[in-house]
């Protein structure tokens, strides 16, 4: 297993499942002679190739578990020596379905990974971040900003912890911490069929006239066709990180509309989108016409 040596900076990456965001960003970390530690809740599910590498160290870490939590930072600051120079809380969790019809219990379950998790890890390894003046990277999503419809609860998360981190970047500041919320875009992934749950849309849902693109959401389709390789969106990430890129970075198909939107535009005109996407109007037309029968 490597140890650090006195000029590798350290790295901490939480959900490195096989095919995901956080596998790239561990290997695009190790590439540039980082000391990587390599986390999930499963480490099965790690790549071996991720795992061989002369850089990385495999570590259990299920982010919703305390005790996770602290066995995880004892284990990093024996071998960092009490630093750590990035934390990348990159697990996540999916949940697609229309809120009507959402499970209250699933609801919280997404919100305890995507942000009390994420909120649990800084805590846990505050000492090592303040000692090693370290960065923690949040990866968001350009969900924070646009209402993808039936996925509102993930979206409510990604925009909780997008606007948490801005207030903790100037929290942190004056103990030498720094921060970055990754405004993640569309990215092609095992994601959805990692993250996102099984959802069957009840006989009773006022969206069964949508139910096409609401399967559609649980099967990840655009990110699938028109998403950006997940190396390659890694690469852009951990480029602009290790170069001392603060604040946020808005990387993935999408992301350079969605930013461009959100700051240029009125807000009718992501909604439309957001409408279309969710065939929407469909929806209300349907509506229409039962009425009048």
């Amino acid at each position: 297993m490597p140890s650090a040596t006195p000029s590798q900076k350290s790295v901490l990456v939480t959900g490195c499942s096989a095919g995901g965001i956080g596998s790239s960003l561990a290997l695009s970390f190790a590439t540039r002679d980082h000391l990587v530690f390599a986390t999930a809740r499963n480490v099965s599910k790690i790549s071996p190739s991720l795992a061989a590498h002369p850089n990385v160290r495999v570590l259990t870490l299920d982010t919703t578990s305390s005790a996770s939590i602290t066995a995880a930072v004892e284990e990093v600051g024996k071998v960092t020596g009490g630093t750590l120079n990035y934390l990348v809380n990159n697990a996540g969790q999916g949940l697609v379905s229309p809120f009507l019809d959402t499970d209250m219990q699933k609801a919280r379950d997404l919100f305890e990974v995507n942000f009390w998790g994420v909120l649990g890890c800084i805590q846990g390894f505050k000492k090592l971040l303040v000692e090693g003046r370290g960065c923690v990277v949040n990866v968001a999503s350009i969900s924070a900003v646009a209402m993808n419809p039936y996925e509102s609860i993930y979206n409510a998360s990604k925009a909780a912890l997008a606007h948490f981190t801005s207030t903790i970047s100037i929290e942190l500041r004056p103990l030498g911490v720094t921060t970055v919320t990754v405004m993640a875009g569309m990215v092609q992934s095992v994601w959805y069929s990692n993250s996102v749950p099984p959802f069957v849309l009840p006989e009773d849902s006022y969206y069964r006239p949508v139910v096409d693109a609401i399967n559609d959401g649980l099967q990840g389709a655009d990110n699938k066709k028109n998403g950006m390789d997940v190396d390659i969106f890694a690469e852009n990430v951990v480029k602009q990180v290790v170069r001392g890129q603060r604040g946020r970075i808005w990387a993935g198909a999408l992301s350079g509309l969605v930013k461009w939107t959100t700051a240029w535009m009125p807000g009718w005109v992501l909604e439309k989108i957001c409408w279309d996407r969710g065939n929407l109007g469909k929806l209300a037309s349907e509506r229409k016409k039962a009425e009048k029968a």
